[in-house]
């Protein structure tokens, strides 16, 4: 249920975003772009921008695209294109293909992996390209961001001090909707999904086990993750077996009761 209802939130993400995608996306080397020319079709047709950031046009020569929104870019072409060759020149400029910026998404998602990064792209989209979160993926998502001018080789771990800033997103709230937690992703990031801390279920139970902890879970919902408790499980006389400072420590547990990492539910059998 969990995973599906982050996939209504990934495709209903990726629906609203789609137009703005390409808005503010900066060129950079070895991008094609797909130049269209109205009235003039012979002008157009797919241009690779090179190492130093421009491009060749006919009529114009070299174009600078390097640095510039595709919006910047068509302004400097229809400004070149009116300045002696066309009236009021129309044109638009969009990308045939991303290859000078790039994320990496890494840890529990079904498909990590390093991805182009296409216009604004965001959290959401980042996840759905890897395909979503998987079964041991905790509740959050840690976004990775390199200091300004570091070009890291590959992911960047939030435990490697490199001086990197770490975004902490709440895949719950994505879950429920609020989308000021999708955060816009920049070139070089990387997104960590960790794997989920584990709570133990034991005793009379229909599935006992170990099970992905979700940040707020309850002891009813840990039983309910190893299948609810059996006919003759006592839920009076719960017992919470938990490490407190290096030692461990048994106590009595209530349903309501926040289950925290590492901790051992036990659930006993009734006298009668």
């Amino acid at each position: 249920m969990i995973r599906f209802a982050l996939s209504l939130v990934l495709v209903s993400g990726l629906t609203a975003g789609a137009d703005a995608q390409v808005t503010n996306y900066v060129v950079g080397p070895q991008d094609v772009l797909a130049i269209t020319v109205f009235d003039q079709q012979d002008l157009g047709g797919k241009y690779a921008v090179e190492a130093d950031g421009t491009f060749t046009f006919p009529l114009i020569g070299r174009v600078r695209a390097g640095g510039l929104t595709l919006r910047e870019v068509e302004a400097s072409l229809r400004k070149e294109l009116a300045d002696g060759f066309f009236k009021d020149p129309q044109l638009s400029v969009a990308v045939e293909q991303y290859r000078s910026q790039r994320i990496f998404v890494v840890g529990e998602v079904r498909n990590p992996g390093t991805y182009a990064l296409t216009g604004d792209m965001t959290l959401i989209e980042a996840l759905a390209r890897a395909g979503s979160t998987n079964e041991a993926a905790s509740g959050e998502a840690l976004i990775v961001r390199p200091h300004a001018g570091a070009h890291p080789e590959g992911p960047v771990l939030p435990d490697q001090e490199d001086g990197s800033d770490v975004i902490r997103v709440d895949i719950k709230e994505l879950q429920s909707g609020r989308l000021s937690q999708n955060a816009q992703l920049q070139d070089n990031d990387t997104v960590f999904v960790p794997r989920a801390e584990l709570v133990y279920v034991f005793g009379q139970v229909k599935s006992p086990g170990a099970f992905p902890l979700q940040k707020g879970t309850t002891v009813l919902q840990a039983l309910s993750l190893a299948g609810g408790v059996t006919d003759r499980g006592a839920t009076g006389r719960i017992r919470i077996a938990r490490v407190v400072r290096g030692h461990k420590v048994e106590i009595k547990g209530r349903l309501e009761d926040v289950v925290r990492p590492g901790d051992t539910i036990i659930v006993p059998e009734r006298f009668f």
